[in-house]
């Protein structure tokens, strides 16, 4: 690596459930990168777009609303902070339908211009540790290590079953499933910037992998890279 750059950027890409954002805030934290959490960044677009009953599908209405919305992350004591239009989304943004309609939204080129110019600046200035489905590919091609990271759908439906049994939030496993696939097939196929293992990216599959064997693995990547 060049002596001139002092700054590391990872890029994490998967689908949805793959646990990106956890193995993600786990690698920042190990090696005090900041974690920039895109899939927040557009949850708290879809907040803004729920919150004003605007269609997902209406392209002109979506493309007009990106201009009234600001969205930056803030840093205090080591956790982030999603600000959207000056207000703390945090607790608003990991909801089921939250979630549903980001995925629908992202497929604007509006709404990914908007957060892409953001996440690039900061990762031109600090040490960054980045997940979305777009990373590798779009918005990071530089970085200096790329992983995809990815498991099987019925792991990952079990996984998110799981995660809401916990919060006490009854859930059918197969609409599960058949969500996963449905969001997999939209992040896949979409015209601007699809969900897809950048050439140079290390392909690691998580299905038989606690979190912790999956953030030793990506550690050795990068001591190995640096």
């Amino acid at each position: 690596m060049s002596n001139e750059k002092t700054n590391f950027n990872i890029a994490i890409d998967g689908p949805a459930g793959a646990g990106k954002s956890t193995i993600a805030r786990k690698i920042a934290s190990k090696l005090g990168f900041i974690y920039v959490d895109t899939g927040a960044m557009y949850r708290a677009m879809a907040l803004y777009f729920l919150r004003n009953h605007i269609d997902p599908s209406d392209q002109a209405e979506i493309e007009a609303s990106c201009k009234d919305v600001e969205i930056t992350i803030e840093y205090k004591d080591g956790e982030q902070f999603v600000i959207l239009n000056g207000e703390n989304v945090n607790g608003l943004i990991r909801t089921e339908e939250v979630g549903n309609m980001a995925s629908a939204t992202s497929v604007h080129r509006a709404v990914r211009l908007k957060l892409v110019e953001l996440q690039q600046e900061l990762a031109r200035k600090e040490s960054v540790v980045m997940d979305g489905r777009d990373i590798g590919t779009y918005v990071l091609p530089n970085a200096d290590l790329k992983i995809y990271l990815t498991a099987s759908v019925e792991e990952r439906a079990r996984r998110r079953w799981s995660e809401l049994k916990a919060k006490g939030i009854e859930a059918d496993l197969k609409e599960i499933e058949k969500d996963i696939e449905d969001r997999d097939y939209r992040d896949m196929n979409r015209e601007f910037a699809p969900l897809k293992q950048a050439e140079d990216a290390i392909f690691l599959d998580s299905s038989d992998l606690t979190i912790d064997e999956v953030v030793d693995k990506i550690m050795e990547y990068y001591y190995k890279t640096r």
